[in-house]
């Protein structure tokens, strides 16, 4: 029997560890900068605690059960258990909070998609218990920092407002709206234009279809519709944080504005955005977020709603994005030593010098000789794996250094 690991999971070697590894530490080393704290929180929660805010379905949570028959589940992402987290655990913490994350996350995989990926990484942020638009503008500068510290090329933001279009799509016959928002939210253009709806409606239809580029264009549209206080409101605030954005950057944010940006379900209230890149003939959705200011009420122990905004980046996305670059690690990290006993009697010898190499003042890698292999063989394996330095120890304890070229 050859055994493998499930269908839909995989292993990582060395290499892609040290590369996906290359990502995480930079994105982290930009969170820190912008004063974001790590969180670790359970890869295990009840099913009720990731499905209450409506942004998780049931069955894309792979469950488990306890003792007592209550049905737990895999985190299929973080922002739930963060929100539990900080409106309970951190109830008494200074406001706001900024909290970040590199976690694994598991999805169960749609049926009749047997063999599909079950485990993913992400890193994001979640600014929770502030509102406003420095709010949205510091997620979205941080955003466009990691992108641009990480080098990835030619990547945008496609922003949206979920609480403009939700009153755009007010217009709609309450029998249709599903409908019309399920064509928005995934770009099906051919359904949209079949709905019975009347000409005047279906031609508002088509146009929130196409509503979408650069931001003072799609914003000049959308105001010659006729819209109610709250949705100049929003409006008037999307054009400030668009401004507030291109003012705040030391490098030009490629931005597009879509208000056809939409999620099949009620979790965002606010700005919600995805960054995409078009690289080597492929597309890539590297990560997406958004304002979630009702979530954290649904956790609170006398459900007090406060504000939260984040985002979540792809590892896996951002890794094949620049794969083909040479912005990566080509190779796992070398030992700088090789310690070999020259005979058995030198093993003591060997192992308190190769101890006392990895308790100098800086990093240094060493690996032990563990015998059975002629010096010509020791040097080639040397040479392999890009080991410079020898020390071949006598039962003496003395130490004969070569150094390979």
């Amino acid at each position: 029997m050859i055994h493998q690991p499930p269908a839909g999971a995989r292993d990582l070697l060395p290499l892609e560890v040290a590369q996906k590894g290359w990502i995480n530490d930079r994105l982290q080393q930009v969170f820190q900068r912008w004063g974001y704290q790590r969180i670790v929180t359970s890869t295990l929660e009840w099913l009720d605690t990731l499905t209450a805010g409506g942004a998780i379905q049931p069955s894309t949570v792979i469950q488990l059960r306890d003792e007592s028959e209550r049905t737990l589940g895999l985190r299929p992402e973080l922002t739930a258990s963060i929100a539990r987290a900080a409106v309970t655990r951190m109830a008494g913490n200074t406001y706001p909070q900024r909290l970040c994350y590199r976690a694994n996350i598991f999805r169960n995989p749609p049926q009749n998609h047997h063999g599909r990926q079950l485990e993913f990484y992400q890193a994001g942020v979640e600014l929770l218990f502030a509102g406003g638009l420095l709010a949205d503008a510091e997620i979205l500068l941080l955003l466009a920092n990691c992108l641009k510290d990480l080098g990835v090329e030619n990547w945008q933001i496609i922003l949206g407002q979920a609480e403009l279009t939700r009153s755009l799509l007010a217009l709609f016959p309450e029998s249709l709206r599903k409908q019309v928002r399920h064509c928005l939210a995934n770009l099906d253009r051919v359904t949209l234009e079949k709905l019975p709806l009347e000409p005047t409606l279906k031609e508002k239809a088509l146009f929130l279809f196409d509503l979408r580029g650069k931001p003072k264009e799609v914003l000049a549209k959308i105001a010659k519709w006729e819209l109610d206080q709250s949705a100049q409101e929003i409006v008037d605030n999307l054009k400030s944080l668009v401004d507030l954005l291109a003012n705040s950057s030391d490098f030009p944010i490629p931005l597009t504005l879509d208000l056809s940006l939409w999620q099949t379900f009620d979790f965002y209230t606010g700005i919600v955005f995805e960054v995409v890149s078009f690289n080597h003939n492929q597309s890539y959705l590297l990560g997406k977020g958004g304002r979630y200011d009702q979530l954290l009420g649904l956790y609170h122990p006398q459900g007090i709603s406060s504000p939260g905004i984040g985002f979540a980046l792809n590892i896996e996305d951002l890794h094949s994005c620049l794969l083909p670059t040479n912005k990566l690690p080509q190779q796992t990290a070398a030992s700088n030593w090789l310690v070999i006993a020259q005979t058995p009697s030198a093993a003591s010898a060997a192992l308190n010098y190769a101890q006392k190499l990895r308790n100098s003042e800086q990093l240094v890698r060493v690996e032990l000789d563990l015998g059975e292999r002629c010096p010509e063989e020791i040097r080639e394996y040397a040479r392999n794996c890009r080991i410079k330095k020898l020390a071949w120890l006598s039962s003496e304890g003395e130490a004969k250094i070569e150094t390979l070229g």
